[in-house]
């Protein structure tokens, strides 16, 4: 796996502002994927885990000895070894007054998207250097409460790759609700979340996916761009369908949730996209 040209060419230039700025209650969305799998974890350097020369992330930490099962090093020894991601070629999105709903992007390039919802039940510890060494695209649907009580566990996973998106305040089912409430849920976490983060959602899901003509108007005027269902759930390392082909197709987008198997369940993913013949990418490079 490996970013986007233009995104390769800002990384060590981000990455040293970010450096600087660690303090900062918010900073800029880092994409860096291409990271070794011997560096230090983000605990040392709270916002930006440090850069060292590129090797396969699938390469063991020794050619010695062999990690142990269920360390990091493990899981990073675990990950396959993907194509080349293709050039992302942005979705086009209406022009209406209404956000797109989509279960898949509309894509058939070769691609998979992993995203992780929620925030406030469990935070593995090692999920930002597990993102960062394996050079893993998510993206992640916060609750703003669970983002505002655990800022720094989340920044740290924004600066090893991940993307904040957008989940309500009190993930309520909004559908059959009225414009004003569903607006609340949405610009109210969109604003929270731009003010921990320091950028704007522009992908939403609803709470249980649960919505209604009424929420897609509401996304938009929040400034969403599409709203994201999915294809396939990910828990406790299983991927689960929701298809009848039983294989992620391009376009694909998995689910799963800041959960205690989160690493396994990333790892589990990973393995179905790489079994289909696809690279994971990034939400945010296909709905610009």
């Amino acid at each position: 796996m490996s970013a986007t040209p233009a995104r390769r060419s800002l990384a060590a230039v981000t990455l040293l502002a970010l450096l600087v700025l660690s303090g900062c209650t918010a900073g800029p969305t880092l994409h860096a994927r291409r990271i070794a799998a011997h560096q230090p974890a983000p605990s040392a350097a709270p916002f930006a885990p440090s850069a060292s020369p590129s090797t396969s992330p699938s390469t063991s930490p020794s050619a010695t000895a062999k990690p142990t099962p269920g360390s990091l090093d493990w899981y990073v020894s675990q990950v396959p070894t993907f194509p080349e991601a293709p050039p992302p070629q942005p979705v086009p999105l209406p022009t209406t007054d209404a956000a797109p709903f989509w279960h898949r992007l509309p894509t058939d390039q070769k691609v998979a998207f992993i995203t992780i919802d929620d925030g406030g039940l469990a935070r593995p510890n090692d999920v930002a250097d597990f993102v960062w060494r394996a050079r893993i695209p998510v993206t992640m649907f916060l609750n703003s409460p669970a983002a505002e009580e655990h800022p720094e566990y989340f920044r740290q996973i924004q600066v090893a790759g991940g993307v904040v998106e957008n989940h309500t305040i009190n993930h309520t089912s909004l559908a059959g609700r009225s414009y004003d409430y569903q607006k609340r849920e949405i610009c109210g976490a969109a604003d929270r979340l731009e003010a921990l983060f320091g950028r704007r959602a522009t992908l939403f899901r609803p709470p249980f996916g649960e919505h209604d003509s009424t929420t897609l108007k509401a996304a938009h005027d929040c400034g969403a761009k599409a709203v994201l269902h999915w294809t396939e759930t990910v828990h406790e390392g299983k991927v689960r369908y929701q298809t009848p082909e039983k294989v992620v197709q391009p376009g694909d987008v998995l689910l799963m949730h800041f959960r205690p198997a989160l690493m396994d369940d990333l790892l589990a993913a990973l393995k179905a996209i790489h079994r289909a013949g696809l690279t994971p990418a990034l939400l945010e490079d296909y709905v610009l």
